[in-house]
């Protein structure tokens, strides 16, 4: 989690932060997407993340801890249930903010927050295929590599074996020429 920035809280105090953010969380998780100021969106980025991250381990210690946090067994249910199966094979990045502008009354800059529930595109699915098929393989290169360094060792013995199986030959041949030689 980052460090918190410097200077005014918002809304005040650390306890009200707390209760804003997590209010923020689980009117993000129901909705699935909210409009806010862009400062608040920034802190949410990072706490909804982590809270997702819970729900995708799924177990009872991760989800008391997100109880703890978001008070609404319902939200946190569907957190649990419906978020985390979207987003399990995501690696991170499950929210997404866009700047829409400023607000008409203070001015003030707003951004859309919102989780990122599409599948991952075909490029990184792409991509993840190809990094699961180089590690399938790099077992079966070093076989490879076994089995290349075995036929190396073969061939350096062939041309001993070769040599071992023409030197009888010509031995047989000398023999032979010895005979006629005699006769």
């Amino acid at each position: 989690m980052p460090t918190p920035s410097k200077g005014p809280r918002l809304g005040g105090g650390p306890a009200h932060e707390r209760l804003m953010l997590a209010n923020l969380a689980s009117q993000l998780f129901e909705h699935k997407r909210i409009t806010t100021t862009v400062t608040k969106a920034k802190r949410l980025k990072p706490y909804a993340e982590r809270l997702v991250t819970f729900a995708k381990r799924g177990d009872l210690a991760s989800r008391r801890r997100v109880l703890g946090l978001i008070s609404d067994k319902g939200i946190v249910h569907e957190l649990f249930t419906d978020i985390a199966k979207q987003v399990e094979n995501r690696p991170g990045g499950y929210t997404r903010i866009t700047k829409i502008g400023n607000r008409k009354g203070d001015n003030a800059p707003m951004a859309v927050i919102e989780l990122v529930l599409e599948p991952l595109s075909a490029k990184q699915a792409v991509v993840a295929e190809a990094t699961q098929a180089t590690e399938k393989a790099a077992p079966a290169e070093e076989a490879v590599v076994e089995e290349t360094t075995e036929v190396v060792e073969e061939t350096v013995e062939a041309p001993a074996a070769d040599e071992a199986t023409e030197a009888p030959a010509e031995e047989a041949a000398a023999e032979e020429a010895e005979e006629k030689d005699a006769k």
